[in-house]
């Protein structure tokens, strides 16, 4: 590596570490099936899989907690069918909770996705308004999608614009957690993640049983 590209390279990581710069990632897993008739009936299923969101909490291994909650703050319990929804992910260790908002939500008869962005909690404190609570500034977003391409099943975790959330009040007393999340813990464990829920959603990976 050339003395210019590897300054260039330190100021590109020196300004995602202060929240300066971002990342894009894609997450997809498929799934081939023998006919068209199987896959659109595996499709139903996946469609499903994805908007019952509290049960990609029981993804076996290392995984993170997902809970869905309404505007008001209440969990839900049936699956997302709309946007104005939370989501609180729990990471894997100690780590601070993390909320998105889902935004976006739409499918037809072989697509269906939600999109989310950073969020502060649902019905915040007076003093938590300014607060995003996660690691990743607002203006990020992940995008969760399953198609039907003819015979295969394509699942995809779509990040874009991943900045870290560590400068002024929107990263409140959590800017060195957010970073050291990003950078660190998160870093580690993305990939494992979405490589599960994407290999879930397309039937590859099945959830643990409720009952355990």
């Amino acid at each position: 590596m050339g003395l210019k590209n590897l300054i260039n390279k330190v100021k590109q990581e020196a300004d995602v570490l202060k929240g300066e710069a971002s990342k894009d990632k894609q997450y997809t897993n498929q799934n081939t099936y023998p006919d068209e008739a199987a896959a659109k009936e595996a499709f139903e299923l996946s469609r499903h899989k994805l908007f019952d969101v509290n049960r990609w909490s029981a993804l076996p291994g290392i995984n993170s907690t997902f809970e869905l909650f309404d505007e008001d703050g209440n969990k839900a319990i049936k699956t997302l069918d709309k946007p104005g929804y939370y989501i609180r992910i729990d990471l894997p260790g100690p780590t601070p909770e993390n909320w998105v908002h889902v935004t976006e939500l739409r499918q037809d008869e072989n697509m269906a996705e939600f999109v989310v962005h950073p969020s502060t909690k649902p019905q915040p404190a007076p003093d938590e308004k300014k607060e995003i609570k996660h690691f990743f500034a607002k203006e990020a977003s992940s995008t969760f999608r399953v198609e039907r391409n003819g015979n295969t099943l394509i699942g995809y975790e779509i990040g874009r614009n991943e900045a870290i959330n560590n400068q002024g009040e929107e990263a409140g007393d959590r800017a060195l957690a957010n970073t050291l999340i990003a950078e660190g813990g998160w870093a580690g464990v993305q990939k494992l993640q979405w490589d599960k829920l994407t290999a879930y959603l397309v039937n590859l990976e099945e959830a643990e049983p409720t009952n355990k």
